[in-house]
């Protein structure tokens, strides 16, 4: 049967799933209840946590699809991410190499290995198992990945957890990961009106300031009272606000002004015709702390070499508006990231 026509079963674009789909197949699957699921699946429930006697063991799986440089040490600090926006310290990687066919050798096979290897050293994480194939009709690497953690029961931080009158806090800029993709994988296209000087610098940004929010959680849970975070990638700082936002049943109003864009994601998207909101943003991290708390926190970054920008306000009324000179007006919706669209031309 064609599905071409049927508007019941429409195929779908590359990048995540809609939202309303994955929330409507989520509510379809009934399981029996667990006492020890802490959290499951739910919007803007990126790991999972589960009671293990006086520990909770924080896990998380995410794929590497868009990036084919450094694949590796994307696979372990995407993950790496996820587990410390739950307050918890990222310590055992597992990965699954999943290889083309007719283009791997030892060369690519042991480039691979030794970016993950290296990424866990960095995090004091542990690469303990997995799998590598070579797969049939694949055209690119991807590398799948499982990262786990532990932390003690009253140091979670759940992702839900926002509260009216929090402020939001975002840290170093918008798009490290989106702004560093298009830099290795457009280069070509970019190098015709941008230096090579500005390209190298953005292809650097995967190290430097770095798509790891590590540092950043831990030390953000130590400076003061931090009710969520959110670590935005696919969709960007607007779905992570969203989604953040959504799962607490709350709103925000964000000043315009205080979003801290790099001026090579600037450039980059005015040449390509995209978005800066809406581009994965591994790299920064999103955070809803308490008001009086918020200039504590920030200062404690930065005394740490972090930036970090105060850059709204959560409130009771559900929508997010963004707030400028000309007035305020709803936050962009982006139904999947920008860099796909680069994808498919």
């Amino acid at each position: 049967m064609s599905t071409d026509h049927d508007a019941t079963n429409t195929l779908y674009p590359i990048g995540k799933l809609p939202q309303d789909d994955l929330l409507k197949l989520l509510g379809e699957l009934q399981t029996p209840p667990d006492p020890r699921l802490i959290q499951g699946p739910g919007l803007s429930c990126d790991a999972a946590v589960v009671a293990f006697g006086n520990r909770y063991l924080v896990t998380k799986s995410d794929p590497i699809t868009f990036a084919t440089d450094e694949i590796g040490w994307y696979a372990v600090n995407v993950n790496a991410n996820d587990i410390a926006c739950l307050g918890a310290k990222p310590e055992w990687f597992i990965a699954t190499l999943l290889l083309p066919e007719g283009q791997t050798d030892q060369t690519l096979v042991k480039q691979i290995f030794h970016q993950i290897h290296a990424a866990c050293a960095q995090l004091g994480a542990r690469l303990i198992g997995g799998h590598t194939e070579i797969t049939h009709k694949l055209n690119r690497p991807i590398v799948v990945g499982n990262m786990f953690g532990e932390i003690a029961p009253g140091d979670l931080i759940r992702s839900n957890g926002a509260q009216p009158g929090d402020k939001l806090i975002l840290t170093k800029g918008i798009a490290v990961e989106g702004t560093a993709l298009l830099a290795r994988e457009m280069r070509d296209k970019l190098s015709r009106t941008i230096s090579n000087e500005k390209l190298d610098k953005a292809a650097n940004m995967l190290h430097n300031p770095g798509i790891s929010v590590v540092k950043d959680a831990l030390l953000m849970t130590t400076a003061g009272e931090v009710h969520a975070m959110h670590d935005p990638t696919e969709g960007g700082v607007a779905t992570g606000l969203q989604e953040m936002m959504q799962a607490a049943g709350l709103g925000a109003v964000i000043e315009e002004a205080a979003l801290p864009f790099y001026q090579e994601t600037l450039d980059f998207c005015d040449t390509l015709g995209l978005d800066p909101l809406g581009l994965i943003a591994s790299g920064s991290l999103l955070a809803a702390v308490n008001p009086n708390d918020a200039e504590t926190i920030t200062h404690y970054l930065e005394r740490h070499g972090i930036a970090v920008s105060i850059i709204g306000v959560v409130r009771e009324e559900p929508g997010i508006l963004l707030q400028g000179q000309a007035g305020n007006r709803p936050l962009p919706v982006f139904a999947r990231d920008e860099i796909t669209r680069i994808f498919e031309s």
